[in-house]
């Protein structure tokens, strides 16, 4: 019970952070919203466990992917407000403020992939999941990464409509989540 209800807290945050992409299914935030979802019940159900074992191999891996999630969508925001000089004028009410770019970032860790901050939420989904490993944490962590996937396919398509052919012919030298792999 304890933890559905600080499930229920948990969502409380991500649906008033969602509630503009929840009307229509086909933006990015509309998958994004349940990935954020799985993300917070792998949280609560692994918060316990967050320190056992310090020095065992899943829990030094986790920590690795941790820590590169947190590089990852610090200097990704950090890109994004720098050079994609976001604009609160543009007209798509279901983006964040910091998601209204008005020019294409194609530097720093975006020189080598295209979504750092879907990939940051990736590697805090199996973060979390090397924590305490289950076959139902496993299903979920799948499922994360299967809508982060579909979030940033929905991205692309969202700014190859407002970037045209500047994007696609970023695509065709970036990798969506790992560089120089996939």
């Amino acid at each position: 019970m304890e933890k559905l209800i600080v499930f229920e807290v948990l969502s409380i945050p991500i649906v008033v952070l969602s509630w503009r992409s929840l009307s229509d299914i086909h933006n990015h935030g509309f998958p994004r919203f349940f990935a954020w979802e799985c993300i917070a019940w792998l949280l609560v159900s692994n918060y316990r466990y967050w320190y056992q074992n310090p020095f065992g191999i899943w829990q030094l891996l986790s920590w690795a992917f941790l820590i590169y999630a947190s590089y990852l969508v610090i200097f990704g925001i950090i890109l994004i407000k720098r050079k994609g000089k976001p604009h609160p004028d543009r007209d798509d009410k279901t983006l964040f403020g910091f998601e209204k770019t008005t020019e294409l970032v194609d530097t720093g860790i975006y020189k080598y992939i295209r979504h750092p901050l879907y990939a940051s939420l990736i590697f805090l989904t199996w973060g979390i999941f090397l924590k305490n490993i289950t076959l139902e944490l496993f299903i979920i962590s799948l499922l994360s990464t299967v809508l982060l996937y579909f979030t940033s396919r929905r991205d692309e398509q969202e700014c190859i409509r407002y970037f045209g052919d500047k994007y696609r012919k970023y695509m065709q030298y970036t990798k969506m989540f790992i560089p120089y792999l996939f």
